[in-house]
């Protein structure tokens, strides 16, 4: 049986996959296992009210109270969860998966994910039902449900605040942001102006089933456009609960998370501010990242893939920044999980700092051409124990030397096997990717 868990909470299609009735058991865990106070927060999505209504219904049941803020970015509940003094918080959001799919992820009483251990637990509290009846507080003993007014205020000063109390603000910086029909309209436009910048918004308007659809961080074509037309400085595109961002420059070049996390690691370098002198990014980070990093004398730490294990191993270590390529970014100086709003303005204040223009910034890193090839197979599990795939691998990291590297994976949730390939040059990547696959599908 799969795990309820996946890497960013439970997920699946709404009413059919996350039904109420499970949303209503996670309520309940939140209070069995977190305490009597659980921030709850939503996306735009159209099954967001009914989710938001069953896991509100479910800590009440515990005797819980449940406040409610609406519809919020994901990292603004990561926050209040600290600054209102909860037990837990509760995020329904599928983030970057299209309109019909749904989530829930739990938060602790310090705004960061739970644990693989007590999500085990709590998988084990839902498979049994949820809490005994002769366990649950009757009458007068029941929990309420509250709003939160000023979730977005609270969260917006904040976001404002890691930049302005340095000194920096954006006047004359021309924006182009697309909010993808996603939380971050609520947050990220408001923000932004509050900073001096002049802001054009796309996507700004919802109806529950157009979060995510061609726009947002994951399709960057609506927000390259709006660059174009407006002659904006920068493009900042959101996903749909606002946890990541991507960037483009004047000229509609991306900007994604390895090119934001150099450039923010260098920033922080040069004010004394990189703890521990290292940054921390997944094994599929960009080469182009570890050779910036490298150059500008700081240590890279590589994870496996995953935003956890990143924050992980900036837990355990100290360290303050840290990220994924999808834009996924963490400044733990200022929030306890990834943050596309805060990302979006330390980049920018990095970029003010070093008194250049958004291009100019991101050329501190230079991309190296990937080649991503997926190899169906019998048995993923397999591919550790093959030496001719292992001798695949050897021969085309012994050709590349230091211009290249070799990434080989069982894939997390497909029967497939992951190769990737980075060079200096697009074919040379290409032509050792499809040479290695070609062994992975003989002898798998």
């Amino acid at each position: 049986m799969a795990r309820l868990f996946g890497t960013d909470g439970v997920r699946g299609v709404a009413n059919a996959e996350l039904t109420c009735d499970l949303a209503f058991k996670l309520g309940q865990a939140a209070v069995a296992f977190q305490g009597k106070t659980i921030l709850v927060g939503k996306d735009t999505r159209l099954s967001g009210d009914m989710l938001e209504s069953a896991v509100a219904a479910g800590v009440m049941s515990m005797g819980g109270t449940a406040l409610l803020a609406g519809i919020v970015p994901t990292p603004a509940i990561a926050l209040l969860v600290r600054e209102l003094v909860c037990d837990g918080g509760v995020v329904i959001s599928a983030s970057h998966n299209p309109p019909e799919y749904n989530g829930i992820k739990l938060f602790d009483n310090a705004g960061f994910k739970l644990p693989d251990a007590v999500e085990d637990e709590i998988e084990a509290f839902v498979a049994a039902g949820g809490a005994a009846p002769a366990d649950l507080p009757a009458g007068d003993a029941v929990g309420v449900a509250l709003p939160v007014e000023e979730a977005c205020e609270l969260y917006i000063a904040h976001a404002v605040a890691t930049v302005a109390d340095e000194g920096i603000d954006f006047s004359g910086l021309k924006v182009a942001l697309d909010v993808g029909h996603g939380a971050s309209c609520m947050t990220s436009p408001e923000a932004l102006r509050r900073l001096g910048a002049d802001v054009t918004v796309i996507n700004e308007d919802f109806d529950g089933t157009d979060i995510n659809v061609q726009c947002g961080s994951t399709h960057l074509g609506p927000v390259r456009d709006l660059v174009s037309e407006i002659g904006a400085d920068v493009g900042i595109a959101h996903d749909g609960d606002a946890d990541r961002v991507m960037l483009v420059d004047a000229r509609g070049n991306e900007i994604d998370g390895d090119v934001v996390e150099a450039v923010c690691a260098i920033d922080l370098k040069e004010r004394g501010l990189l703890a521990g002198n290292a940054a921390v990014s997944t094994v599929m980070c960009n080469l182009g990242l570890s050779h910036a990093l490298r150059d500008a004398g700081i240590e890279l730490v590589q994870t496996k893939v995953g935003d956890r294990y990143v924050l992980e191993a900036m837990r355990e270590n100290g360290y303050v920044i840290g990220g994924e390529q999808s834009g996924h970014m963490i400044f733990l100086e200022h929030n306890s999980t990834g943050d596309g709003l805060v990302t979006a303005l330390q980049f920018l204040a990095a970029c003010k700092r070093a008194g250049k223009s958004v291009a100019e910034a991101a050329a501190v890193m230079t991309r190296f051409p990937q080649a991503l090839v997926n190899v169906q197979v019998r048995d993923k599990h397999a591919l550790e124990g093959s030496q001719a795939v292992a001798q695949a691998v050897a021969a085309a990291e012994a050709e590349l030397g230091e211009n290249g590297r070799v990434i080989i994976r069982p894939s997390g949730t497909e029967p497939c096997v992951r190769v990737m390939v980075e060079a200096s040059e697009a074919d040379v990547a290409e032509r050792h990717a499809r040479a290695i696959a070609a062994v992975v599908e003989a002898e798998l």
